[in-house]
């Protein structure tokens, strides 16, 4: 049996199913974040030449890949909400903003606390961390575009071409390590090559990544459905759906 997703494009279909996979990924980030720090603040050894310092990737790195990831998939839902007038791309995209802001926002915050220890500054303008703050700038500019145009649909419009544009951010933080002589090591873990630290931290690593990635499916799934009732509100099902019980 063939799986029906043009069922779930439109509003109606998709907020129940958006409810339902919500709670489930809720369980899993909880889940898979408890596992995640037990492996990384317990059972990882110490590293040979940062210590208990480098700990912090644990946090530092999950969300520093889902900032770039969530980016492109708001630039994914943007071309489709340009490309095809969907409404429920526009508000996918809309609700990813605020968790790809998040999420940089704390690998910049934890990369400062990395950053300390390992090279005896908080800041510098390098070229990771410069290009993630300014995807942190591209997702709080869409959020404030957003906020400042009253008609939905010109909203939409206005913020998926922002978040296009601003794509070609992401592949300059990924590849800013290869391309300039920065102060930002290179991976540590890729799919061509052995990992660089002991298989205990990437397995804590990828457990993390896991966590953070459930929570960002889950919140991202839960604003959307808050976004459906808010631009839906003149429907009757969403009427039906807000009414107080005793109205029905």
């Amino acid at each position: 049996m063939i799986f029906n997703w043009f069922r779930y494009s439109s509003p109606i279909s998709f907020y129940p199913l958006a409810g339902r996979l919500s709670r489930v990924f809720g369980v899993l980030a909880v889940a898979f974040t408890i596992a995640g720090l037990y492996i990384g603040l317990v059972v990882a050894p110490t590293d040979a030449t940062q210590g208990d310092a480098y700990r912090i990737i644990f946090l530092h790195v999950p969300t520093a890949w889902m900032a770039m990831l969530i980016y492109l998939a708001m630039a994914f839902w943007s071309a489709l909400a340009l490309g095809f007038n969907t409404r429920l791309s526009a508000m996918m995209a809309q609700a990813l903003a605020p968790t790809g802001a998040l999420m940089a926002a704390l690998a910049l915050w934890s990369g400062a606390f990395w950053g300390r220890p390992t090279w005896g500054t908080y800041w510098a303008w390098d070229a990771r961390m410069t290009s993630t703050l300014i995807l942190l700038f591209l997702y709080l500019g869409v959020i404030a575009l957003r906020n400042a145009i009253d008609d939905p649909r010109r909203a939409d419009r206005a913020c998926a071409l922002l978040s296009l544009v601003g794509a070609v951010n992401v592949p300059i933080i990924y590849f800013s390590v290869q391309w300039w002589n920065t102060l930002h090591q290179g991976s540590s873990i890729s799919f061509t090559s052995a990992p660089k630290m002991a298989m205990t931290m990437v397995e804590g690593l990828l457990v993390m990544t896991a966590g953070v990635w459930s929570y960002c499916i889950a919140v991202t799934l839960a604003r959307v459905r808050s976004i459906i009732v808010e631009r839906e509100r003149g429907s009757g099902w969403v009427a039906s759906l807000i009414a107080p019980q005793g109205a029905r």
